[in-house]
């Protein structure tokens, strides 16, 4: 009975040295998914907003009395069709939209547009502010259809950003969100 013991203590100890290597390699792996996970999360600094979807205006955010963010919503029902954008930390913006049109007509009669990027921020003396800043006009046709890729002033920080596909009047005809 005494040299089985030891076979027994050994095998004993080799189960143990297994099971801490297997615990050793698991707690590796998890590890490295999760700073895996945590630096994708860091990597992608090259935006600040991205979508693909906008919606249209509608009631009650029409006109000028529900304003969202000091921007007045289009006089009338839009609907959009398609939307992708991204904005970038340097304020590139680029944007597609298809089918921006009146709900009343199907037609988009606005020639020009711009886009507004709204962001909330802080002034000088560190107290909340909305800053909007605005592209220059980019053509559309009148099925609604408009592609374009300007620049604009972002404050800093950016927080909350909203963009608006606006007239070139700055009446927003469709925004982020859906």
């Amino acid at each position: 009975m005494k040299k089985s013991m030891p076979v027994a203590l050994a095998a004993r100890d080799a189960s143990k040295n297994y099971m801490l290597v297997i615990l050793a390699v698991l707690l590796t792996l998890t590890a490295l998914l999760f700073s895996r996970s945590v630096s994708t999360v860091h990597a992608d600094e090259s935006k600040v907003l991205e979508f693909n979807t906008l919606t249209g205006v509608q009631s009650p955010f029409t006109g000028p009395t529900n304003a969202i963010r000091g921007v007045p919503g289009g006089g009338a029902p839009w609907k959009i069709d398609f939307a992708s954008g991204k904005l970038k930390p340097d304020g590139e913006v680029r944007v597609s939209v298809r089918g921006l049109v009146l709900v009343s007509s199907g037609v988009n009669p606005v020639s020009n547009m711009k886009v507004i990027v709204s962001c909330l921020s802080k002034d000088a003396a560190g107290n909340p502010v909305t800053v909007n800043v605005a592209t220059a006009t980019f053509p559309a046709d009148a099925a609604g259809n408009a592609q374009f890729d300007d620049r604009v002033n972002l404050p800093q920080p950016c927080i909350a950003p909203i963009l608006f596909v606006t007239s070139s009047g700055g009446a927003w005809l469709a925004a982020t969100g859906s």
